[in-house]
């Protein structure tokens, strides 16, 4: 079991589905005596662009600084968002360009075309909404933010195991499907999973 947990929410709208799978993940974890942290990445103030590439540094913002100390800290990574056309919510996306960096995250070999995983020894759960049902997601589309973030990402930067929850379809459902929904996250909170 992990000790040290990161909640990390993608989704920019407090009201949101996600908030409540968030604070049930939350209640869960605590309820089991794990130390969590929170990052909600709509309060961060940051510029979401990665203005210049790998070409040029852009510097952190104090809010992305503070981030990055709390993914350190973390032994397990608890990712909640939207799936939106396919992909993670834009200000999601721009928080992982302005922070997963060479020398944080990563790092390339030189004159190799390998590189050294920096987050090794962290797990990771993605919780995802969807308006479809999941293995609609998967055999249409290919689960392109699954994808990107478990595969292009978290286990790219040495993060694994990384499992995924899918809840949806969201805009139909009613609020006892709701209510299931979040006594599910509360149960992998307490699971730390």
């Amino acid at each position: 079991m992990a000790n040290k947990i990161l909640i990390i929410n993608g989704h920019p709208h407090k009201e949101s589905l996600n908030f409540g799978l968030a604070e049930a993940y939350k209640i869960g974890a605590m309820e089991s005596q794990a130390e969590v942290q929170e990052i909600v990445i709509a309060d961060l103030q940051f510029n979401p662009n990665l203005a210049f590439g790998y070409q040029k540094r852009t510097e952190l913002e104090p809010d992305l600084l503070q981030a990055w100390e709390k993914i350190k800290w973390a032994e397990h990574l608890v990712w909640i968002h939207p799936v939106w056309w396919g992909g993670l919510p834009a200000l999601m996306k721009g928080f992982i360009d302005r922070l997963f960096l060479p020398t944080f995250a990563f790092q390339y070999r030189e004159n190799s075309v390998f590189w050294d995983k920096l987050l090794k020894g962290k797990t990771a759960r993605i919780i995802t909404t969807l308006d479809q049902p999941s293995w609609y997601y998967w055999l249409v589309y290919g689960r392109p933010s699954v994808n990107q973030l478990k595969k292009s990402t978290l286990q790219f930067c040495g993060v694994n195991p990384v499992k995924v929850s899918y809840f949806g379809i969201v805009r139909n459902s009613k609020a006892a499907q709701r209510q299931k929904w979040i006594a599910e996250v509360k149960e992998l909170g307490r699971q730390q999973k």
